[in-house]
């Protein structure tokens, strides 16, 4: 579906982790704006590190779907492993950030086993300078995630940006 908001777990039937709702507004996402996200998610086991993220973008030119490249960390890059980056991001020790901290939401490897839920919250997009060639259009990205080439974890999803 070009130009609308869809998600689908990709992953097969044995992967542990699955998204069961997922739900985006606005549609089209605006750049700056506010983003109003409700998901939920379960494992049936324990995300430990080393968590690699590996991550396939595409927009549509035409009726073509071409593959962007990873540059400065955007676009169709390999994160070897996440839990680093969301260490540097949140220093452990710190609370999560809201709406997390809230929910129960965790941050930081490990994430236990169980069920995650986020009702509607707010986000906001700020006016991030964007390359040129992730600004307006129909996108689709494809996460793959894995510890030691077992597969956890795979989620599509499909959106328009517009800024």
């Amino acid at each position: 579906q070009v130009g609308g908001f869809a998600w689908e777990n990709c992953g097969d039937k044995k992967d542990p982790a699955v998204l069961q709702s997922l739900s985006v507004t606005p549609d089209p996402i605006s750049i700056p704006g506010s983003l109003r996200i409700s998901a939920a998610g379960s494992s049936s086991k324990t995300l430990a590190s080393p968590l690699k993220a590996v991550l396939l973008v595409e927009k549509a030119l035409g009726d073509l779907w071409i593959q962007l490249p990873c540059i400065d960390n955007l676009g169709s890059c390999t994160y070897d492993d996440v839990c680093t980056i969301l260490d540097n991001l949140i220093p452990p020790g710190t609370a999560c950030p809201e709406p997390l901290q809230t929910y129960g939401i965790p941050c930081h490897c490990p994430f236990k086993a169980g069920s995650y839920s986020l009702p509607a919250s707010d986000f906001v997009l700020p006016d991030v300078e964007l390359p040129a060639w992730m600004t307006n259009g129909n996108y689709r990205v494809r996460v793959a995630v894995s510890n030691g080439g077992e597969e956890l974890a795979c989620v599509k999803l499909a959106f328009s940006l517009q800024s």
